[in-house]
C-alpha cells in the first residue's frame, strides 16, 4: 500500500501490536540449511492457527533479486528459494485446516497505473545504475585501483518479468504445482490440509483474492467466527484489509523491518561504502574493516506477528468517544479509521499535500472524525457506503488548516537543515570530492590537470563547507512554495498547467478524488467496483477544494471485466522489458510506426514534488488509452503461439486434496464423474469451506509421476493428491457483505491494561509465558558469595542478621537460593508480593507467590520456619476451551524495609513489561 512510513508509525505508536515469532529449528552443521521441527507438533507460538494466507509476491521478489545478498543464479535457484520460504513460514504457523497462495494476477485498472509507473521507473534507474556504473568503474580503472571483473549483461535479472502473463510467471506456476505436491505427498502435516493455488491467470492482486476468499466464507452459515487467520505480507494495506474483516483472531506475519540493513557496493561487492565512494580492491578502508552494520552481514531475517487483535484493543481507546447522544458501535468507527487511512495514501489514489503520516496525519484525522461524529450523530461509512456529508465537515476543517500545516513543514525543515550543517561539515567525504582528493597520476578531476592558484584559500573553503567557482550550487527547485501565500494557484499551475482562476477544473479534480476514495473503500469492503475505473491526474487536490461533494454519484459502471494477462503486459510494461511480451506485439513498443508508441516513452520527468529522493516522486507518464491499445492489437493476435495463448487466458484457483484427508473420496467422486448426477453443481462444503470444484486439466493420475520442473530435485512418484479447480461461493451483484462482528466471535485474551490499572508482562508469543530465566543452582553460588563478601566489612557475612547494621536474606542453611524453575507453570495472572522486615532484633522475610506455584517462606527473628513448596497447577493449568493469548500480569510488589535507625521506607511498584 502506498503509505510511506506507515508501518513504522504504527509499530512504534502501538507498540505491544509486535511479537517475535518463536521458530524452533536447528541448523545442519554440514550443509548450514535449516532443518525445521515436525509441524504436526503444537506450535510452539500458543496457538493452533486454522488458516494461512500466503501473498505470494512479498516472498517471490526478495527471492529473486534480494537486497542484502547475492542473488541466486538462475530461475531454478529461484524457485528452490521460495520453496525453503514458504517451508520457513508453514513451520512457524503450522495451519491446521487451510493453506492459500495468492500470486498477482491483473489487476484493475486503478492500480495498472501505479504497476505501470513502478515499472518504467525500475527499468529507468536500471539503466542509469548500470551506465554510472561502467563511469565509476572506467574512473577508478584509470587510477590504478583494483576491481573484480564485471559481471556479463546475460546475468541481470529484470524483476519486471514478475508480471502476470510473462513466461517467468508461467514456470513459477508450474513449480509451485510440483511442490504442493511433493509437500502433500511427503509431509505429514501437509497431508491434512486443504491447499490453494490461484496463480497469475487468476484476475486481481493476491491480497484481495484472499481477501474475497474470506468474505465469501464468513459470509456462509457454516462459518466459524473464532477461525484463526494468518496473512503473510509486507504491505501495510494488509492491516488494513485485516481489519475490515472484523474477524477477531488475524494476525499478519512479515519480515521484521530492519532500516540500515547493510547492502555490498555495485562495484567492490564489499560492505561499508556506497557506490559512489567506492575505492576499489585492497585499499585502505575499502574493505570495510572498522564498517560495524546495525545488522549483521549476511544475517537470517527475523519474522515478526501483527497482532491485529491488539491493535483493535489500540484503536479502542483511541476512537473512545464517551457521552455520544446514540449507541457507539467500535466496529463502526473501526471502519470509519480504516477510511480516513486512504486519505494518507493508498496504491490507487495520491495523498493530500496536507497530509503526511510523519506529520501526526492519522492523529489529525481521527480529531477532525471525533468532531464530525459528535456533531453530525453518525459515522462516515457503513459496509463500503460513504457518507459525503460527513465527508465535506472532516474535509472543511482541515482545508482551513492547511496554510498553518504547510508553513509548520517548513519551518520544520528549515530548523532540520540548520541542525545538519554540522554534521555535513564533518563529512569526510567532501575531502574526496576537493582539489585535494586522491586522483590519477597527471591528471585532474575530469581527466584535465589540475592546479591550485592558493592552496591556503581552498583548504579554508573546504573547512566552512564553501564551494569552488566552479562547482554548481544545488538549488531549490520547488515552485509551488506550499508555505506562502497564493500556493493554491502556482500549485494548479505547475501541476495541472491550468490557470489560477480556473477553480471549476479544481472542484472537478476533487470530486474525482472523491470516487476514488468511495471506489477504495468498496474495493476493501465489497470487491472491485470497476475494473474500469481509475483517478485521471498525477497529483491529489488540496483538502480545501471538497466543495459541494454531497451530491456526487458513488455508483460505478457494472459488468466491466480485467484486461487479460498479455494485454495487460502491453499497458504496463515498457519498451526495455519488452522481451517479455510476445515478439510480434514488442514492435509495436519501439516502431516509429507504431499507433501507440507514445505509450512507452524512452525518457520520462520525475517530480519530486517536494521530496527528497527520486522514488518518493511522481513519475509523468501518459495514461494509456485502452481502445487505442486494443485496437492496435487486433491484428497481431493470430500471431500468438499456443503457449501464448494460453498465458493470456484467465485461470482458475487450484485446489490440492490429499488422500488422508477426510474430503479426499468426495472430491475423487466428483473428478471422476461418479458424483450423483441429481447434484452436478459440484458444490462442496469441508469443515466451513465452501465453493465449486471442477476437474482440471492439469490433475496428476493416483499413483502416477509427476515430473520435475527444477534440475536437481526428484519426480514425484507414487502421487496421492487430487487436484481439482476451485470456484468461490458465488453471489448476486448487488448482494452487501455486512461490515460487522459475526455473533458467537469471541475476543482473545486482553492484552493491554485495563481501566482498573492492570499491567501486562513481558510478550514472547501469544500464549502465557512458559519460557523463563533460568539460573543454574552454581551461578546462585556464585552470586551469593558476592553478597557476603560485599557485606563482609558490616563485621558479619550470612543471611539472617539482626541489629542496627542491616537486614538480609535468610535462604536456607547454606544451601543457596532453591531453584525448581523446570517445575514452575505460571498462569496468565502471576500476581506476587513480596515483604522484606529487618530491625533491630533480626531480620525477617517473607514471600508469596500465586499463580500457578505457591511458595510461602517465613523468616521471624532469629528463628527460622521452612514450610514446604507446593505446586499447584489449578490455577495456572492452560483453559483447553479457549485460544492462548499472551496476558500476563507483571510483578506487583509491595516492599517495606525497616532500618535500625528507625527509618521507614516503603515502596510499591508495579512493573509492566512489554516486547515489541
Amino acid at each position: 500500500m502506498g503509505v510511506p512510513a506507515f508501518f513504522r508509525w504504527l509499530s512504534r505508536k502501538y507498540a505491544s501490536v509486535i511479537i517475535d515469532c518463536n521458530e524452533n529449528k536447528q541448523v545442519d552443521p554440514d550443509t548450514g540449511k535449516n532443518i525445521y521441527e515436525d509441524a504436526t507438533l503444537p506450535n510452539p507460538n500458543g496457538v493452533e492457527f486454522d488458516n494461512l494466507y500466503l501473498d505470494m509476491n512479498g516472498i517471490i521478489h526478495p527471492c529473486t533479486h534480494p537486497e542484502d545478498k547475492p542473488a541466486p543464479k538462475n530461475e531454478d535457484e529461484m524457485m528452490v528459494a521460495i520453496f525453503d520460504c514458504i517451508d520457513r513460514l508453514f513451520g512457524i504457523v503450522r495451519p491446521r485446516k487451510v493453506l492459500y497462495m495468492a500470486i498477482d494476477g491483473v489487476a484493475p485498472r486503478a492500480k495498472m497505473n501505479q504497476q505501470r509507473s513502478r515499472r518504467f521507473r525500475a527499468a529507468k534507474e536500471t539503466t542509469e545504475k548500470r551506465l554510472e556504473i561502467a563511469r565509476i568503474r572506467e574512473e577508478l580503472l584509470t587510477r590504478g585501483c583494483k576491481l573484480p571483473p564485471e559481471k556479463e549483461k546475460g546475468e541481470h535479472f529484470d524483476s519486471n518479468c514478475i508480471t502476470p502473463g510473462t513466461p517467468f510467471m508461467d514456470r513459477l506456476s508450474k513449480c509451485l504445482h510440483y511442490y504442493v505436491h511433493d509437500r502433500q505427498n511427503n509431509n505429514p502435516a501437509w497431508k491434512g490440509i486443504k491447499v490453494i493455488l490461484s496463480d497469475a491467470n487468476v484476475p486481481g492482486e493476491g491480497e484481495h483474492k484472499i481477501m474475497d476468499y474470506i468474505r465469501k466464507q464468513r459470509a456462509q452459515p457454516d462459518h466459524d467466527p473464532n477461525t484463526q487467520h494468518v496473512l503473510c505480507g509486507a504491505d501495510a494495506d494488509l492491516i488494513m484489509l485485516g481489519l475490515a474483516t472484523h474477524e477477531p483472531n488475524f494476525t499478519i506475519i512479515r519480515e521484521e523491518f530492519l532500516p540500515n540493513k547493510p547492502r555490498p557496493c555495485d562495484i567492490c561487492n564489499q560492505f561499508g561504502h556506497e557506490m559512489d565512494k567506492c575505492v576499489g580492491l585492497s585499499a585502505v578502508g575499502s574493505s570495510g574493516a572498522n564498517f560495524k552494520p546495525d545488522v549483521a552481514i549476511g544475517a537470517e531475517v527475523k519474522f515478526i506477528f501483527v497482532r491485529l487483535s491488539v491493535l483493535r484493543e489500540y484503536l479502542k481507546q483511541t476512537l473512545e468517544m464517551p457521552n455520544l447522544p446514540f449507541e457507539y458501535n467500535f466496529e463502526r468507527t473501526l471502519d470509519d479509521w480504516v477510511f480516513m487511512c486512504f486519505f494518507v495514501g493508498n496504491d490507487f489514489l495520491p495523498h493530500l499535500p496536507s497530509l503526511e503520516i510523519r506529520e501526526g496525519a492519522v492523529d489529525r484525522l481521527v480529531e477532525l472524525y471525533k468532531k464530525c461524529v459528535y456533531k453530525t450523530k453518525g459515522y462516515l461509512t457503513d459496509s463500503g457506503d460513504v457518507n459525503l456529508d460527513r465527508v465535506q465537515l472532516i474535509m472543511t476543517d482541515l482545508g482551513n488548516a492547511e496554510d498553518q500545516i504547510f508553513k509548520s513543514r517548513q519551518r520544520r525543515e528549515q530548523q532540520f537543515k540548520a541542525r545538519d550543517k554540522p554534521r555535513q561539515r564533518q563529512d569526510h567525504s567532501a575531502l574526496d570530492q576537493s582539489v585535494f582528493g586522491a586522483q590519477a597520476v597527471g591528471a585532474g578531476r575530469n581527466g584535465q590537470p589540475s592546479s591550485i592558484a592558493n592552496y591556503k584559500q581552498e583548504a579554508a573553503a573546504l573547512r566552512t563547507g564553501q564551494k569552488r567557482p566552479n562547482e554548481e550550487e544545488e538549488e531549490d527547485n520547488d515552485e509551488v512554495r506550499l508555505w506562502e501565500d497564493g500556493f493554491k494557484s502556482r500549485y494548479y499551475e505547475s501541476k495541472f498547467d491550468v490557470a489560477p482562476e480556473n477553480h471549476s477544473f479544481r472542484y472537478a479534480v476533487a470530486l474525482q478524488y472523491v470516487r476514488g476514495l468511495c471506489w477504495v473503500l468498496k474495493y476493501y469492503y465489497q470487491g472491485c467496483a470497476s475494473w474500469n475505473w481509475y483517478f485521471p491526474y498525477h497529483y491529489a487536490p488540496f483538502a480545501s477544494d471538497f466543495v459541494n461533494i454531497q451530491g456526487l454519484s458513488t455508483a460505478f459502471e457494472r459488468g466491466t471485466k480485467p484486461f487479460n494477462p498479455l494485454e495487460q503486459l502491453m499497458g504496463v510494461f515498457p519498451a526495455a522489458s519488452s522481451s517479455h511480451v510476445p515478439e510480434p506485439w514488442a514492435e509495436l513498443m519501439s516502431s516509429p510506426d507504431s499507433p501507440i508508441i507514445d505509450f512507452y516513452p524512452e525518457d520520462f520527468k520525475i517530480d519530486l514534488n517536494g521530496k527528497k529522493f527520486a522514488w518518493q516522486g511522481v513519475a509523468l507518464l501518459p495514461f494509456v488509452d485502452e481502445k487505442r491499445l486494443f485496437k492496435a492489437l487486433v491484428p497481431y493476435y493470430t500471431q500468438l503461439t499456443g503457449a501464448e495463448i494460453k498465458r493470456n487466458k484467465q485461470g482458475h484457483n487450484f485446489l490440492y486434496i490429499s488422500n488422508s484427508s477426510p474430503h479426499y473420496k468426495k472430491v475423487k467422486k466428483i473428478i471422476e464423474g461418479t458424483e450423483d448426477a441429481e447434484n452436478p453443481c459440484n458444490a462442496i462444503s469441508f469443515n466451513g469451506m465452501r465453493g465449486t470444484i471442477l476437474r482440471s486439466d492439469i490433475d496428476t493420475a493416483i499413483d502416477g509421476c509427476l515430473p520435475s520442473p527444477i534440475a536437481g530435485l526428484p519426480d514425484i512418484t507414487g502421487n496421492t493428491i487430487v487436484t481439482t479447480f476451485f470456484i468461490d461461493p458465488e453471489y448476486d451483484d448487488d448482494y452487501i457483505f455486512e461490515a460487522k462482528r459475526l455473533p458467537n466471535a469471541v475476543d482473545p485474551p486482553q492484552v493491554l491494561p485495563s481501566p482498573e490499572g492492570q499491567k501486562n508482562g513481558p510478550v514472547i508469543g501469544f500464549n502465557s509465558h512458559h519460557s523463563r530465566a533460568y539460573v543454574a543452582p552454581g551461578g546462585h553460588r556464585m552470586l551469593n558469595a558476592g553478597i557476603r563478601n560485599s557485606q563482609g566489612d558490616r563485621g558479619q557475612q550470612g543471611y539472617n542478621q539482626g541489629g542496627g547494621g542491616g537486614g538480609g536474606y535468610n535462604q536456607g542453611q547454606g544451601q543457596g537460593y532453591q531453584n525448581n524453575s523446570r517445575n514452575y507453570n505460571y498462569n496468565y495472572n502471576n500476581n506476587y508480593n513480596q515483604q522484606h522486615q529487618g530491625g533491630g532484633g533480626g531480620g525477617g522475610y517473607q514471600s508469596q507467590s500465586q499463580g500457578s506455584y505457591q511458595n510461602r517462606q517465613q523468616y521471624a527473628g532469629g528463628q527460622q520456619q521452612y514450610q514446604n513448596q507446593r505446586y499447584n497447577q489449578e490455577g495456572g493449568q492452560q483453559q483447553q476451551g479457549q485460544r492462548s493469548y499472551n496476558n500476563y500480569n507483571g510483578q506487583q510488589r509491595n516492599y517495606q524495609q525497616q532500618g535500625g535507625g528507625g527509618g521507614n521506607r516503603q515502596q510499591n511498584q508495579n512493573q509492566n513489561y512489554r516486547r515489541f
